[in-house]
């Protein structure tokens, strides 16, 4: 009986990897906000790490975070450090692009709690008295982040953040 039941877990075990194993090896979450404000308004609040307090969730999740910013906090080249708890970890983000009013690209380096490095975009696209917000991040998956999403959802964990920073940004923009 004990040794059924030890293959039948062996079996599980083997079968959750083999899946895991055919699993993308990217992945991309993406989500969209309309903020009742210009482009040029929206712009600010992402292009300066100095203005992220605002907006991103990750500040409110670890308020006595440890942060270091680069000389200039905006455009093409800044960059912003963090230490913080186990919810927002270690890491750091670079300017890779910045576009007035249209788009900002970043480099995004976790080191804690797990390493990785992803792209983050967000673009701006004025639709009459709206902007359009899309924030976006992509990056690799490697083979023990396969094996973890079949357990928990990283779209919709990540999603939830995005959202809820797509949502103080709306009001921090539309003050």
């Amino acid at each position: 009986m004990v040794k059924k039941i030890a293959l039948v877990i062996v079996g599980l075990i083997a079968g959750i990897l083999l899946y895991a194993a055919t699993r993308p090896d990217t992945f991309q979450v993406q989500r969209s906000a309309a903020i009742k404000a210009p482009p040029e308004k929206v712009f600010p609040l992402i292009n300066d790490f100095r203005r992220w307090d605002a907006w991103s969730p990750w500040e409110k999740k670890d308020p006595a975070m440890k942060r270091t910013f680069s000389a200039s906090t905006s455009g093409k080249g800044a960059s912003y450090g963090w230490e913080g708890n186990r919810e927002v970890g270690k890491g750091r983000m670079e300017i890779t692009e910045s576009t007035p009013s249209s788009a900002v690209a970043l480099k995004l380096e976790f080191q804690e709690p797990f390493e990785s490095q992803n792209a983050v975009r967000f673009t701006l696209e004025p639709k009459g008295d709206l902007t359009q917000v899309t924030w976006t991040m992509n990056g690799p998956m490697p083979y023990i982040s396969k094996v973890i999403t079949i357990f928990c959802d990283m779209d919709a964990m990540i999603g939830k953040d995005f959202e809820t920073g797509l949502g103080s940004m709306k009001a921090a923009a539309e003050k």
